[in-house]
């Protein structure tokens, strides 16, 4: 039987192929008592004034309250995740082209630091962080090897093209130091990126796993707390800043 999120993976790639515009511009769930207040998602929305694109969801309970309980080692850490896929092409944001789903996420991890150039808890030390909340672009792939039915997609760093502030790991992922705003319902964060007008995304909370050393893919979706739309379809739109 094939897992509902790599079924939403394939819904969701139908969608960057095709041309059809989503008709809601914001999109909105209903709360959901089986899933953690933290990652209910009840809405989503985005907008852009031609240079910066600020992506926000709101949940049930607060946000950022739950994060993944540290395990002392790379392999088998945990990862939970605020994560808008979009339409945008990865090199809107210094990836190769046509190169997968791209994706902006917020995310929390106790036990690795893959920001080498911030210092998300202000200690003085670049190399220590991850537990807190922070953000990153992905390129998301389909395998099968994850539980989820998709992946960071796996790269080589020095031969693939990345964005400048890459941290150099082997995974299709940027940080490029947009600092989130996690406060009472609300997740959002502001990053900078062109063309973004009009193009579809959605929103989805997830928890994913590094597989170090193992055969699986390096950085897998092991599973979502909860898809806005429900099935990925991407029926948010990014909306034209009015400036109010």
């Amino acid at each position: 039987m094939r897992h509902p999120l790599a079924t939403g993976f394939i819904v969701l790639q139908s969608a960057i192929i095709g041309s059809t515009a989503a008709l809601a511009h914001d999109i909105h769930a209903k709360p959901d008592a089986k899933v953690p207040p933290a990652f209910d998602i009840t809405s989503a929305t985005a907008s852009t004034d031609g240079r910066l694109a600020t992506f926000a969801m709101e949940v049930t309970g607060e946000a950022g309250a739950q994060k993944p309980k540290k395990i002392g080692k790379l392999k088998g850490a945990r990862v939970d995740a605020y994560v808008w896929p979009t339409k945008l092409d990865p090199s809107a944001v210094g990836f190769a082209r046509g190169s997968g789903i791209l994706a902006l996420a917020i995310t929390a991890h106790p036990d690795f630091d893959d920001t080498p150039l911030f210092d998300e808890n202000g200690d003085g030390d670049p190399a220590n962080d991850g537990a807190n909340w922070h953000s990153h672009w992905v390129v998301l792939d389909n395998d099968k090897g994850c539980a989820g039915g998709l992946k960071v997609r796996d790269i080589s760093p020095g031969q693939d093209v990345l964005p400048d502030t890459a941290p150099g790991l082997p995974i299709a992922l940027d940080s490029p130091g947009m600092s989130p705003l996690l406060k009472g319902k609300t997740v959002r964060v502001t990053v900078p990126v062109k063309g973004a007008e009009n193009v579809n995304f959605d929103a989805v909370a997830a928890h994913l796993q590094v597989n170090e050393g193992g055969k699986a893919p390096l950085l897998c979706v092991t599973g979502t707390y909860k898809v806005a739309s429900g099935n990925l379809t991407l029926p948010g739109v990014i909306m034209k800043d009015s400036g109010k």
